[in-house]
């Protein structure tokens, strides 16, 4: 056992397996030609994406914003050469992932034009995405771009690296604020919160 928790990637694979395991026992093979099944599996990859995005954007205002300075300065090279980086990676790849597969989960559903217009039926869903899409834009065009100039992938001078890291931090506050009201409308579409 200790071998699969050790390696990350092994890890995964497990829990693939397990949930492979669970369909066998479940019966779910012989249902996986159905549409209705593909589009839960779409919304089970959409889950997972937005777990990890929307994990990653607390994590960061949460943990990492509100610790940074309790941290020795000789000890913040790490953070800001190793675990940001890192996490920046996962983080604007997520949200990437959870955007395409909403937006192919919309599609298969049959609802996108609707709520991409915000017509009723598909109203809270459609506000839902809008907030996704904008704090997505903003991980991709705001926030990445200025956080490589306040972690140093990208050289700048010392006045712009600090504005660079004040305009992603404010700019992660304001999606830390929008996820609130987005996850509020994915969970009140299809449970009459809206």
């Amino acid at each position: 056992m200790g071998a699969i928790f050790q390696s990350l990637g092994r890890t995964v694979i497990a829990g693939i397996v397990l949930v492979v395991v669970m369909l066998g026992i479940a019966g779910t093979f012989g249902t996986m030609a159905g549409h209705g099944y593909w589009t839960f599996f779409m919304r089970w990859l959409h889950i997972l994406a937005g777990v990890m995005w929307i994990g990653l954007l607390w994590y960061f205002n949460f943990v990492q914003i509100p610790s940074m300075p309790k941290i020795p300065d000789e000890q913040k090279p790490a953070i800001g050469k190793v675990i940001a980086p890192e996490a920046l990676f996962w983080f604007r790849w997520a949200a990437l992932a959870t955007v395409v597969t909403g937006l192919l989960l919309a599609w298969m559903l049959g609802f996108f034009v609707a709520a991409f217009t915000l017509q009723p039926g598909a109203r809270a869903i459609g506000v839902g995405m809008w907030l996704a899409l904008v704090m997505a834009f903003n991980v991709w065009f705001i926030i990445w771009p200025n956080q490589k100039k306040a972690l140093g992938i990208v050289q700048v001078e010392a006045a712009e690296k600090a504005a660079a890291a004040r305009m992603a931090m404010l700019t992660s506050r304001f999606n830390t604020m929008l996820s609130l009201p987005m996850l509020y409308c994915m969970a009140a579409q299809s449970h009459g919160g809206f």
